[in-house]
């Protein structure tokens, strides 16, 4: 499994989603099947199917957040370089046809909220501007094309 960047922040939200999953989502579904399973004859109990679908959901994302955590490696923001854009920085970029200026962190994967500026690195937007400075102009491929954009600011 490959290692995965996270913030000092992301890596305490999933912790904390994964104890609310195991003491409290567990323990809650459990009961539902107790429940169904008292209410009789189980082939035909529409409840009882639902709750055990329900458990086999949280169980994967139980497993798939362990091993998050479990290969996530930290990244320290004040060993952030910011004389080129990378992950964890802040970068102001302008679209050079509209000249619309928009300011997106580049966070981890599990990080991003488009809603509040976190870009992903995976995205093509920030794979574009990963590496490049102050002033450089970069071309970037979109779903509706080719898409000019200047760095115009890049901080932690």
């Amino acid at each position: 499994m490959a290692i995965n960047y996270v913030t000092e922040a992301g890596l305490k939200k999933m912790q904390e989603e994964l104890t609310q999953l195991e003491s409290v989502e567990r323990p809650k579904i459990s009961r539902q099947i107790a429940e169904a399973r008292d209410k009789g004859d189980l082939s035909e109990n529409a409840e009882y199917d639902a709750a055990r679908e329900a458990q086999g959901l949280l169980e994967m994302r139980i497993a798939k957040l362990k091993d998050i955590l479990a290969n996530s490696r930290v990244l320290d923001a004040s060993k952030i370089d910011i004389s080129q854009v990378q992950i964890l920085n802040k970068v102001t970029i302008m679209n050079a046809k509209t000249k619309a200026k928009m300011t997106y962190n580049i966070v981890p994967e599990t990080e991003a909220d488009l809603k509040s500026g976190k870009l992903s690195v995976s995205t093509p937007i920030a794979q574009g501007l990963l590496g490049k400075k102050v002033g450089d102009k970069v071309d970037i491929k979109v779903p509706s094309g080719i898409m000019t954009f200047e760095i115009i600011e890049i901080g932690i």
